[in-house]
C-alpha cells in the first residue's frame, strides 16, 4: 500500500502537480522543490507571500550538498545528533527553485527518518517541498482530521497512507547555521 501511494505521489510531482503527505512532523503541501511553477503552485495554496520561505525534504544527509554551496561542519554533527526533526536554515542556497530560496539566499532544508517521507523521496530523487497543510496564518493541522476542504480541494492529489492517526504532530525544530558556524535557534 505505500509503494503504490508513494508512485502515485511521485507521478503527480513529476508533472509539477502538487500533494498533501504526510511527514516526520505535521502533515505537509508537497511538491518538486526544483520545479518553480510548483513552488508557485503551493503559495497560492497556502496564501502566502513568495517572501515567506518554505521548507524542503531530503531523504539523506549526503543529499543536503546538493542544495547548499558550503555546508558548515557543524551541521554533520547536528544531523547526526538530533533525536527529533530539524530544520537547518542553510546560506548559499543551489539548484532549487529560485522563489523557493529566502531573499538572503537561505533555505531550510530538513533530512527526513520518516518511513514514507523519506521513501517518498528517495524515490522521487529530488528535494520536495514541505510546509504544513493550512492557509497562511491559521494554525499548523496537527493530524490529517483537522486540514481544512479549502486546502484538499487545492491539492492535485492526497495521499492515503497515515490518515487514520490521531497522535499530536509537531513542527520541527529549526535553527539557522550563519557565517563562521554562528548557530541561531529559531524554533525549539
Amino acid at each position: 500500500m505505500m509503494n503504490d501511494e508513494i508512485k502515485k505521489a511521485c507521478e503527480v510531482m513529476y508533472k509539477g502537480g502538487v500533494i498533501l503527505y504526510p511527514t516526520d512532523t505535521v502533515w505537509g503541501i508537497g511538491c518538486d522543490a526544483t520545479n518553480e511553477e510548483a513552488v508557485k503552485k503551493v503559495f497560492e495554496i497556502k496564501r502566502r507571500a513568495d517572501s515567506k520561505a518554505m521548507l524542503v525534504l531530503v531523504d539523506s544527509p549526503v543529499k543536503v550538498e546538493s542544495y547548499v554551496s558550503d555546508v558548515p561542519n557543524v551541521a554533520w554533527d547536528l544531523i547526526e545528533m538530533t533525536t527529533k526533526p530539524l530544520t537547518i536554515i542553510y546560506d548559499g542556497a543551489r539548484n532549487l527553485a529560485p522563489n523557493l530560496i529566502a531573499e538572503d539566499g537561505s533555505v531550510g532544508i530538513r533530512v527526513t527518518s520518516e518511513e514514507f517521507s523519506k521513501q517518498l523521496c528517495f524515490r522521487f530523487k529530488k528535494p520536495i517541498v514541505s510546509t504544513s497543510a493550512n492557509i497562511s496564518g491559521e494554525p499548523s493541522p496537527a493530524v490529517f482530521s483537522e486540514i481544512s476542504e479549502d486546502i484538499k480541494n487545492a491539492v492535485d492529489y492526497i495521499v492515503d497512507y497515515r490518515r487514520e492517526e490521531t497522535g499530536p504532530a509537531k513542527p520541527s525544530s529549526i535553527i539557522k547555521l550563519g557565517k563562521g558556524g554562528v548557530v541561531k535557534v529559531i524554533r525549539e
